[in-house]
């Protein structure tokens, strides 16, 4: 079983070295007339898995109607707010 440290609360951010994302079944999948691919949480305590370019994981928790955007080279944008725990 994995040990996770809570984080807390965190604000609108972005991050440019994502490397993989796992989503549960809890997000719906559009893409955006730009090329971004976005996830919307359909309930709340949707959950990503994230692994960093720099090997940390975390996992982040969102609430229905969260958003993530992905867009090319690993660049995702995450709403607020959302748990973010490290793994």
């Amino acid at each position: 079983m994995r040990k996770t440290q809570a984080k807390g609360f965190e604000n609108q951010v972005y991050s440019n070295r994502v490397v993989r994302s796992e989503f549960d079944k809890n997000w719906r999948t559009t893409v955006s007339r730009s090329g971004y691919v976005i996830y919307t949480a359909t309930r709340n305590q949707a959950k990503v898995t994230v692994l960093l370019s720099t090997g940390a994981s975390k996992l982040l928790i969102f609430n229905k109607g969260g958003k993530v955007l992905v867009g090319s080279g690993g660049t995702s944008h995450y709403s607020k707010p959302h748990i973010a725990k490290d793994l």
